[in-house]
């Protein structure tokens, strides 16, 4: 039996259940906004190939109620004027009932907003800004992804584990994208540090504009000033450039390096094959070797086959998103009674490739964010999925609280 085929298998068990089947399918439309050309395009094309796997298996649950989701997709070259003209026509030409996807966080509040005004559910499957589903949320906005917030509070407990108890401050530096994904990042950690009760000393912030190619003056002014930590909250192409003039002026031979939120996304480690130092604490959204599990496994053994590549972690939250449409469309009956798909939208569980066993998914209701499991790791020499040479292990897991936010008590 091909891969595919035990993937289906898997995730028709998971999803079984619910109402009967109707005599005709459930069929809902779904525009999907991604960067198919220009920075970020492998994120869009990833998104795209998952989106089909997610149809592919979509097709196998139709018997069972499921509809099945016709996805418009549309390069929306990370651009935010473009992606909004998009989301407008798809909206008032296309008819779809949906919006969905988006990898900047800072096109996705432009996105959001429109779909806000027009009364349209917008899926956010990839950006992770907070900002989204605090001061930015409203009724018609969903993310299935973790979002930065999730990875930060990670990291905090995991500094805590790690240096809590020493005797003098550890003294922690920080550099990230000199925009809100990168602001939001860094507040987020220094809050959770704080409520872990560790004692800490900021020694430095820098804040590189995105696209640089020159990171070499950042390197030094952290070389120059003692630091037991640099917190690196770059993604892409700028974490990839980062990390190789880093490793050539010998800052990790220095200091502790970590980035929680996209360092350990398996298109880093490919691109920077053996110029990926080992020992590095990195984390991402989904891991391609975390959890084990035949669910995890399947999926990217699927998006293998279906490639000919492993998955950036954006396939998976395009994945979830797809999945989520149908889940509350399933279970509203439809996509027509809005306050009826923003309420199963609101509770919804879903069991994805990135949870571990026991665990599901869960939708957020005050925050309209989805809450999972972050699995922090360090890198270490497995060549077991070319063309990668590093990949994370020495995992340390951390489970979402009940509720959410917890800016206020850390829990």
């Amino acid at each position: 039996m091909k891969t595919v085929d035990i993937f289906r298998a898997i995730l028709f068990c998971l999803f079984l259940g619910g109402p009967a089947a109707a005599d005709e399918p459930l069929r809902v439309k779904a525009g999907c906004l991604y960067p198919l050309t220009g920075p970020g395009a492998l994120y869009g094309r990833d998104s795209a190939v998952a989106i089909k796997l997610a149809q592919q298996h979509l097709k196998t649950l139709e018997a069972f109620g499921y509809p099945q989701v016709e996805v418009l997709i549309e390069d929306t070259r990370s651009k935010s004027l473009r992606s909004l003209q998009i989301a407008r026509r798809l909206v008032d030409e296309d008819r779809v009932d949906f919006l969905c996807g988006v990898v900047n966080s800072s096109v996705a509040r432009a996105v959001s907003e429109f779909a806000r005004d027009a009364g349209v559910f917008f899926i956010g499957t990839d950006h992770a800004s907070p900002t989204l589903t605090s001061e930015d949320l409203h009724p018609f906005y969903f993310r299935v992804s973790n979002d930065t917030r999730q990875s930060m509070r990670a990291g905090a407990k995991f500094i805590q584990e790690t240096y809590g108890g020493r005797k003098d401050p550890i003294r922690i530096a920080f550099i990230g994208p000199d925009y809100e994904y990168g602001y939001q990042a860094w507040d987020d950690l220094r809050t959770f540090l704080s409520q872990q009760n560790l004692d800490f000393e900021i020694t430095g912030e820098y804040w590189p504009k995105v696209f640089e190619t020159d990171f070499t003056p950042y390197i030094q002014q952290l070389m120059a000033t003692p630091t037991d930590i640099v917190v690196n909250g770059q993604w892409g192409l700028d974490f990839v450039t980062f990390v190789k003039q880093a490793k050539q002026l010998d800052l990790f031979d220095r200091v502790q390096f970590m980035n929680f939120d996209a360092g350990g996304n398996y298109e880093v480690l490919a691109e920077l094959e053996n110029d990926m130092p080992l020992g590095l604490v990195l984390s991402a959204r989904h891991h391609i070797n975390w959890p084990p599990t035949d669910r995890n496994r399947s999926f990217v053994e699927a998006f293998r086959e279906e490639a000919g590549r492993y998955p950036s972690y954006a396939a998976e939250g395009a994945y979830a998103g797809v999945l989520a449409i149908a889940e509350a469309v399933r279970l509203a009956g439809g996509a027509d009674d809005r306050n009826k798909l923003r309420e199963k939208l609101e509770t919804l569980t879903l069991s994805l490739p990135e949870d571990p066993e026991g665990f599901r998914s869960k939708m957020d209701p005050d925050s309209h964010q989805v809450l999972q499991v972050q699995a922090i790791g360090k890198t270490v020499y497995d060549n077991s999925y070319a063309p990668a040479k590093v990949m994370l292990g020495d995992w340390r897991i951390y489970y979402p609280p009940e509720t959410w936010p917890v800016l206020d008590d850390g829990r």
